[in-house]
Parts: structure tokens; sequence; C-alpha cells
């Protein structure tokens, strides 16, 4: 089976043109090939700076900033529901091949980090940011609600793990390899230095 996972392609410049392009060439080149397009990888092993910037924040006693007022929403899919997906697309070779995958439910950002402290044992210390600042220099998404339409993916598979869940399973697997996340910003000296 031929496989290609790519993501949004409409605010990411070139990074998303690029994804595109890759379908593009899949679909011309290799007929038989699948594509998946998620929104936000996490779970074990995700070596991105995001929830775990928030369990950092939260095991260090720090109050997380949130952009206004934490309204914006974002999906999530678990790495191991993408497993999952991939195992039933060489299982039933449904005739779609062009999938968007990822939790059927959205959240916001505020019930997002509500969420992570949760599962780092917390209780979330919220500060909203109104500051005419980048929001990526201290949160870790665009400011960009990503929400895909998942209804193709729930026809063959109807449950994927709930992020609750999902970022407890990520916490404990952090604790135990902080290392494994290398792509760290320095959000937090951002914060110190222009939020506080």
């Amino acid at each position: 089976m031929n496989l290609l996972i790519t993501g949004g392609t409409t605010f990411w410049g070139s990074y998303g043109i690029n994804k595109l392009e890759a379908e593009r060439y899949l679909t011309d080149n290799v007929p038989g090939a699948y594509i998946l397009r998620p929104p936000y990888f996490y779970g074990q092993y995700d070596n991105l700076y995001r929830e775990t910037f928030v369990f950092d924040c939260a095991m260090q006693g720090r109050p997380f900033y949130i952009p206004r007022d934490g309204e914006m929403k974002l999906q999530f899919f678990n790495v191991a529901d993408l497993c999952r997906f991939i195992e039933i697309l060489l299982e039933k070779h449904p005739s779609d091949r062009v999938f968007n995958v990822g939790n059927p439910d959205t959240v916001s950002v505020r019930e997002w980090v509500e969420l992570c402290c949760r599962a780092a044992g917390r209780k979330a210390e919220l500060r909203s940011v109104d500051k005419p600042v980048p929001q990526r220099e201290y949160f870790p998404f665009y400011d960009y609600e990503y929400v895909l339409d998942v209804s193709k993916q729930t026809e063959l598979m109807s449950e994927t793990v709930p992020l609750e869940r999902g970022l407890f399973g990520e916490f404990e697997w952090y604790k135990l390899h902080p290392e494994s996340v290398y792509r760290r910003r320095p959000y937090m000296e951002f914060i110190d230095k222009n939020l506080r």
C-alpha cells in the first residue's frame, strides 16, 4: 500500500503548498495510493514541544499563557489511532483514497490546556494574552483554527482514543523520556521577558 500523510494546505505557506503538490504527484503517479490528512498529532513518542510544554509549566507551577479568550478550536489525533486506521485501510481496501483523519471532537485552547494540566496532576492557572505579540513566541500553535471533517474516517473507525485518556498516557511517557522531546522552543524565556 502506498500512503501519504499530509496536513492543512491553506494556512501553512510553502509547507502546505508542498504537501498539496505531494498529494497531486501521488494521485497522478500512484492511483491506488491512500492520502491521510491529520490535524495535530499527539501521544507517546511525540517529539514536538506542545503538550510537553504545558506539562513542563504544570510541573513547575507556572501559569500558562493562552491567546485572547482561549476559545480557538483545535483538533487532535492520537498516533495510536493513526496506526489503527492504517491497519483498517490495509484490511478493507476502501475505494475512497483521501481521508481526513482525527478525533471527531474538537476542543478549545483553554480546554486543551486544562486537560494537559490535569494529566500532569495540576489545576491549570491560565493567563490571557491580548498584547500584540506573535502567538508562536509563547504558544505552540498558530493563530488558526484547524478542524477537519472526519466523517469518512468514522465510517471505517468509529472510536478514537479520548483526548483526556491520550494525554494521561503521553504525560506518563514523557515523565520517563523527557529527552525524547528534542524540538523544544524557548517559550518560557519569551514569557518571562515579555509577558510576566
